[in-house]
């Protein structure tokens, strides 16, 4: 008998194409409009997760985290080495529709960042949704898209929702789109099951290729490389069905390696920025040795390039907004202060690049060392287990 002979999330395979493309409902399903009408998307292999990945040691230690309650564990979630740092989800709604062509159509985005002293460069093709009226329309991936990511992460760090099989080189996590749903609304970030549904066809059907400072490509897949239904037929349209999606092979590449950190996810949802987001993530990762009497150093030049949220003509408002969202992290105690420890500035007094320095506040130094603590017994167990 087979490993799949005891997977307790082998159902009846969905396939949907042409007329047996069901609409899901959304939040209004009982006097749903057409254009709130959408069909989740089956994208890449459907092949189903064995029962042994959702036991595995590295995921074992993917969803064990260095906490005392359970009200605290539901806060945290992982920081994903290197993935977390490349701006995919850097353009917003407006940008797109300033590039957009009147056939629905948008370019390929390229963007460069710098992630240990290396430069590296994406390259972005962005999916084609089906939208209002039945127009075909492009979307790259953005904040919206970001938020669902995160959230179904987080639903991965739970037992019996994310899985990781080595032998296949895959992760990814069980869901509903109620459970989405639900995670999305806990956080702050409600969505209508419309949105949601937008969102994971934009995910699994935009391409991303990394490449290399040598110029070659060595990651090109969708963002969610695979999206499937695991249900029973009659439960087809309920939003409470189960899908598996499969997640980029650099989070499955992170979970192996063991170079995910524990983060306040919680917190880090909280924010309303993308911004605030973003940098509370990157200091979540790379601001390891957090403390009050050593502040974080970064230049503004670095967070307009590696952040991709920060395109603006005129440096003050770049400034602007990226001192909003550090006063966002301080009202929400992930900061205390920040201060401009240098200013370059070139004619007529011009800001050329404006160096900052970030202090920590008390509860984010807590979570750093939490998370320290935790990576450094992961390793160990898994050295113990390797030997």
């Amino acid at each position: 008998m087979s490993a799949n002979d005891h997977n307790p999330m082998k159902k009846k395979l969905l396939t949907r194409r042409g007329k047996n493309q069901a609409p899901l409902p959304t939040a209004n399903s009982d006097r749903s409009h057409k254009k709130n009408m959408v069909t989740l998307k089956e994208k890449g292999e459907i092949n189903l997760p064995s029962s042994n990945a959702f036991k595995s040691d590295q995921l074992d230690l993917f969803q064990t985290f260095l906490c005392n309650t359970t009200n605290e564990k539901d806060k945290l979630s992982n920081t994903i080495e290197l993935w977390d740092s490349i701006p995919k989800f850097s353009i917003s709604q407006q940008a797109m529709n300033l590039l957009r062509t009147k056939e629905g159509l948008l370019p390929r985005l390229e963007k460069t960042f710098v992630y240990r002293e290396k430069e590296y460069k994406i390259r972005v093709t962005p999916a084609i949704i089906d939208s209002d009226n039945d127009i075909e329309k492009a979307y790259y991936p953005s904040a919206n898209e970001e938020l669902v990511e995160d959230a179904l992460r987080k639903i991965a760090s739970e037992q019996q929702r994310g899985f990781f099989d080595k032998p296949e080189f895959k992760s990814g996590v069980v869901f509903s789109l109620h459970l989405l749903r639900s995670e999305l609304k806990k956080r702050g970030h409600s969505r209508s099951y419309y949105e949601i549904v937008k969102s994971l066809n934009i995910l699994s059907g935009s391409h991303i290729e990394i490449m290399l400072p040598d110029g070659k490509g060595f990651a090109k897949t969708n963002y969610l490389p695979s999206l499937a239904a695991v249900s029973k037929q009659q439960l087809k349209d309920d939003p409470k069905a189960k899908w598996v999606a499969h997640f980029h092979p650099l989070v499955t590449q992170s979970i192996d390696s063991l170079s995910f950190r524990q983060f306040n996810y919680h917190q880090m949802m909280s924010h309303s920025t993308q911004l605030a987001r973003w940098v509370h993530k990157k200091l979540s990762h790379n601001y390891t040795n957090a403390s009050y009497t050593i502040p974080y150093q970064i230049w503004l030049s670095t967070i307009r390039r590696d952040s991709g949220l920060l395109e603006y003509k005129r440096t003050n408002d770049a400034v602007r907004k990226f001192e909003d969202a550090l006063l966002e992290l301080i009202n929400n105690h992930a900061l205390t202060a920040f201060s401009r420890s240098e200013d370059i500035r070139g004619e007529k007094n011009k800001i050329l690049d404006i160096k900052y320095s970030l202090s920590p506040h008390p509860e984010f130094v807590k979570d750093v060392k939490a998370a320290n603590k935790r990576q450094k017994d992961s390793k160990e167990k898994a050295e113990h287990l390797e030997s």
